[in-house]
C-alpha cells in the first residue's frame, strides 16, 4: 500500500512549482493584467458619464446589432455545423480530407481578408451578390451580411466541438434502438442527440462570443452606417480609439467583456447540468 501511495505521486513531468508558477506568469502577462486595465481605464469615467455613454443611442444599436447578428449567425453555424460534422464522422467519400481541412480555413485566413472578399462577393457587382440584387436583396452594406461575415469565421468552432465527440459516440447504442424497433428520427432525438448536446452548446458559445466581438470580418460588409444601424460594437470602439479617447473606448470594451463573460458562464452552467443528466440516465 505504501509502495502504491508512493507511485502514485510520481508525476511523468517533474517541477509541479516550476510549471505552475510559468503558467500562472503567462496568464497574468496574457489574460488577466490586459483585463484588469480595461477595467482601470473604465474608472476614469464617473458613474454619470459611464451610463450616458453606454446608453447613447448609437451604442446601443451597435450593440443591439451585434448581438442580435452574431446569435442569428450561431444558431445557423449550431444547424449546419452538426451536419458538417455528421458528414465527415459517418461518410468516406472522394475529398473528405481536403473538406475536413478547409474548415479550418476561418482560422487561418486573416478576418480582413475574409471581409473584404465576402463584401465584394455579396455586392450588386459581384456574384451571387448580382443575382440576389436583381430580385431587390442587397447583402453587402446591411446586417444580412453581417450574419454571413459571422457565419464564416464562426462555423469552426461547431463543427470542431461536435467531430471528436461523434467519433467517439458508440454505434451499438444507434443499432440497438433500430432493433428495438425505434425510427431513425427518434434515435436522433432520443439516444444521439442527448450526447451532442454539450458539445453543441459549447460550439455555438464560442461561435457567439467570438461574432459579439468580431472586427475584421464585418468592418467592410456591414458598411458602418449609423442610419441603418450597421456599425457594431467593436466599429463603434475603433472610433474611440481614433480620437484618442481611451476612456470611453475601455468602458465599451467593459461592457462588451461582460456580456461575453455572462454568456459563456450561462452556456457552461447548461452544459454541465445537461451532462449532470445524462450521465443519471
Amino acid at each position: 500500500m505504501a509502495l502504491f501511495k508512493r507511485n502514485k505521486q510520481v508525476r511523468v513531468i517533474p517541477g509541479f512549482k516550476l510549471t505552475l508558477g510559468i503558467t500562472i506568469a503567462l496568464l497574468s502577462l496574457l489574460v488577466l493584467i490586459p483585463l484588469a486595465s480595461v477595467l482601470v481605464y473604465s474608472f476614469k469615467l464617473s458613474p454619470s458619464e459611464f451610463w450616458k455613454l453606454i446608453t447613447a443611442s448609437n451604442v446601443l444599436n451597435a450593440f443591439a446589432t451585434s448581438i442580435v447578428c452574431a446569435l442569428i449567425a450561431a444558431l445557423i453555424n449550431s444547424v449546419f455545423g452538426l451536419i458538417l460534422a455528421w458528414v465527415l464522422v459517418k461518410y468516406d467519400f472522394p475529398g473528405k480530407r481536403i473538406l475536413d481541412g478547409l474548415i479550418e480555413l476561418p482560422f487561418a485566413l486573416p478576418t480582413a481578408v475574409a471581409g473584404i472578399t465576402l463584401s465584394k462577393m455579396y455586392s450588386d457587382t459581384g456574384f451571387p451578390g448580382s443575382f440576389f440584387s436583381s430580385i431587390g436583396l442587397d447583402i453587402s452594406y446591411t446586417k444580412i451580411g453581417i450574419v454571413i461575415a459571422l457565419i464564416f469565421i464562426g462555423i469552426p468552432f461547431t463543427v470542431r466541438a461536435v467531430q471528436p465527440v461523434l467519433e467517439k459516440l458508440d454505434n451499438q447504442y444507434e443499432e440497438a434502438a433500430y432493433i428495438l424497433g425505434s425510427s431513425r428520427r427518434r434515435t436522433f432525438r432520443k439516444v444521439i442527440f442527448p450526447e451532442l448536446f454539450p458539445s453543441l452548446l459549447t460550439g455555438f458559445g464560442l461561435a457567439l462570443a467570438r461574432g459579439i466581438g468580431e472586427y475584421g470580418s464585418v468592418i467592410y460588409i456591414s458598411g458602418n452606417s449609423a442610419k441603418d444601424n450597421t456599425q457594431v460594437v467593436s466599429y463603434v470602439i475603433m472610433q474611440k480609439l481614433e480620437r484618442m479617447d481611451y476612456a470611453s473606448a475601455t468602458a465599451i470594451a467593459l461592457v462588451l467583456l461582460i456580456i461575453s463573460f455572462v454568456l459563456l458562464f450561462v452556456i457552461n452552467i447548461i452544459q454541465i447540468r445537461r451532462s449532470r443528466r445524462i450521465s443519471v440516465r
